[in-house]
C-alpha cells in the first residue's frame, strides 16, 4: 500500500510527465538525425554525380577541341579525375581503352607522381587494372557516341571519407545527447518535480492541521507563481478563519454576557423573594418585568438577524423613486435629530430610481441613521447622499460624530461586536445581511474623533427620463 500510494502521488506524476517530455525530445533528436543523415547521403550522391559529369564534360570538351582523341588531354583529365577521388578508364566507341588512371600515372614525371600519391594516398601499383566495380557512362558529342567513361570511386588510403567522418561524429553526438542531456533531463525532472510538489505537500499538511483544529498553521511563501499565490490565499484564508474563530468565541461570550446579566438579576430577586428577604410588591415585579423585557429584546435581535439572513428568500422588490423614498425616511427621523441639535441633510438626484424591497431597504437606512445619531453630538451634522458610482447605485450616510477606532473597523459588521458601549451589536450585522440580500454590500470609512461614512452599494439603480 505505501508503494501504491507513492506511485499515485503528484510528485511521481510530475516526474513521469517530465521524463516523458525528455524522452519525446530525445526521440525527436533521433528522428531529425535520421532526416539529416538521409539528406547528407543524397547530397553526397549528388556531389558524386556532379563530379563524374564534370569529368565527362572535360573529356568530351577535349575531344571537340582536338577534333579527336588526344593523349595529353586524356592524361590531364584522368589525373584530374583521380584528384577528385575517381579512378577512370576512357574507352572509345570500338571498345578500346584509350586511357586509364594507372597508365596516366605511369607517364607522369617521378616528382609529379609523388605529389599526386601524397594528395590521393594511392600509388601506381595500388590502382586497379581490371574492370571490377567500374560504372560506365556513355559520352556523346553532337548526337554521336564517342565512347564510355568508366568510373570507380576510390577512398584515400589511411584516411576516412567525409561520409564516415560525418557518421562517426553524428553517432558520437547522439550518444552524448542521450547520456548527458538524458541524464541532465532526469536529474532536472527529479529536482523540479520535487520543487513543484513540496509547496503542495506543505499546503496539504497545513490544511490537515487546520481541519484538526490547529488554526494557527501557516505555510511559508516565496516567489510569485501560481502556487505561491495559492499559498498566500491559503494563509489569508487561515487568517480569516482564525479571526472568525476569535469572533465566534467573542460572540458566544457576548451572548452569554447579555443573557447572564438579566438572568442573574432575576434569579437574585426571585431567591430573595423566596427567602423572604425581598418583599413581593409592585416595584419588585416591575424590576423583574424590565429584566424580562431585556431578555426579550436580546432574543428579538437574534431573531431579526436570522430573518435578515433569510431575507433573500422573502424579497418583495419594486421600483422606487429614490428621492421621495429618502425624503420619507428623513422626515421620520428629523424630529429626533432636531431634539438632539444635530442637522440632518439630504442630497439626491430626483431622476434616480431603484429596484429594491422598500421595507428591508428602510431597515438598513434606519439602522445606519440610528447609529449616526447616537455617535453625533449637538451641533454636528449627518448627510444622506445618493447617486451612481462605478456602475452601482449608492446611498451614503456621513456623520461628524465620534468615529470608530482603526482596529475596530474590520469587525463592525460582525454579530454582537460593539465598538462602544450600548446596544446589542446587531444593527450593522443586520444591515449587512439585508444589503447582501439585495445583491449589494456596505463599506465603512471612519476616523476616530472626526466621524464615519457608511456607504450602501446596491445594483439596479437607473436614471429615469
Amino acid at each position: 500500500m505505501p508503494a501504491l500510494r507513492i506511485m499515485r502521488s503528484l510528485w511521481v506524476k510530475f516526474l513521469v510527465l517530465l521524463c516523458l517530455i525528455s524522452l519525446i525530445s530525445l526521440s525527436a533528436a533521433l528522428f531529425f538525425r535520421g532526416l539529416v543523415i538521409k539528406d547528407f547521403h543524397e547530397y553526397l550522391e549528388g556531389d558524386k554525380e556532379d563530379k563524374i559529369y564534370r569529368v565527362m564534360a572535360a573529356v568530351e570538351g577535349s575531344y571537340e577541341k582536338n577534333s579527336g582523341w588526344n593523349d595529353d588531354a586524356l592524361k590531364r583529365n584522368t589525373i584530374w579525375a583521380l584528384l577528385t577521388g575517381y579512378e577512370v578508364k576512357i574507352v572509345d566507341d570500338s571498345g578500346n581503352v584509350l586511357m586509364d588512371t594507372r597508365k596516366a600515372m605511369e607517364t607522369m614525371p617521378p616528382l609529379m607522381k609523388k605529389r599526386i600519391a601524397a594528395l590521393t594516398g594511392f600509388s601506381v601499383e595500388e590502382l586497379q587494372s581490371g574492370s571490377e566495380n567500374f560504372i560506365g557512362y556513355p559520352m556523346f558529342l553532337g548526337g554521336k557516341e564517342l565512347g564510355v567513361l568508366e568510373v570507380r570511386l576510390i577512398a584515400p588510403k589511411g584516411a576516412e571519407g567525409r561520409e564516415s567522418v560525418f557518421m562517426r561524429r553524428s553517432n558520437s553526438f547522439l550518444v552524448l545527447t542521450i547520456f548527458v542531456l538524458g541524464g541532465l533531463s532526469l536529474v532536472t525532472s527529479l529536482v523540479f518535480s520535487k520543487k513543484l510538489t513540496d509547496p503542495i505537500k506543505k499546503l496539504t499538511g497545513a490544511a490537515n492541521d487546520i481541519s484538526e483544529g490547529n488554526i494557527k498553521s501557516r505555510v511559508s511563501v516565496s516567489g510569485n507563481d501560481e502556487i505561491s499565490n495559492l499559498a498566500r490565499t491559503f494563509n489569508n484564508m487561515a487568517d480569516n478563519i482564525e479571526t472568525q474563530e476569535s469572533l465566534r468565541r467573542k460572540l458566544t461570550s457576548n451572548i452569554a454576557h447579555e443573557l447572564r446579566t438579566p438572568l442573574s438579576a432575576m434569579q437574585g430577586e426571585i431567591e430573595g423573594m423566596l427567602d423572604g428577604l425581598i418583599a413581593v410588591d409592585k416595584d419588585r415585579l416591575s424590576s423583574l418585568h424590565e429584566e424580562t423585557q431585556r431578555l426579550k429584546k436580546i432574543i428579538e435581535g437574534i431573531e431579526e438577524l436570522s430573518r435578515a439572513q433569510a431575507s433573500i428568500l422573502e424579497m418583495n422588490k419594486q421600483t422606487l423613486p429614490i428621492k421621495p423614498f429618502l425624503n420619507n425616511i428623513k422626515d421620520r427621523f428629523e424630529k429626533l435629530f432636531i431634539d438632539k441639535g444635530v442637522k440632518l441633510r439630504l442630497e439626491c438626484n430626483a431622476t434616480l430610481t431603484l429596484y429594491a424591497d422598500p421595507d428591508k431597504l428602510s431597515q438598513i437606512l434606519i439602522n445606519l441613521l440610528g447609529n449616526a445619531l447616537k455617535a453625533t453630538d449637538k451641533d454636528g451634522s449627518v448627510l444622506i447622499k445618493s447617486g451612481i458610482k462605478g456602475g452601482d447605485g449608492f446611498i451614503e450616510i456621513t456623520d461628524t460624530g465620534s468615529g470608530i477606532k482603526k482596529e475596530d473597523i474590520p469587525f463592525v459588521f460582525e454579530r454582537f461586536y460593539r465598538a462602544s458601549e450600548g446596544g446589542l451589536g446587531l444593527g450593522l450585522a443586520i444591515a449587512k445581511e439585508l444589503a447582501v440580500a439585495h445583491g449589494g454590500r456596505i463599506e465603512v470609512r471612519s476616523e476616530l474623533g472626526k466621524g464615519s461614512t457608511f456607504i450602501l452599494y446596491i445594483p439596479n439603480f437607473t436614471i429615469s427620463s
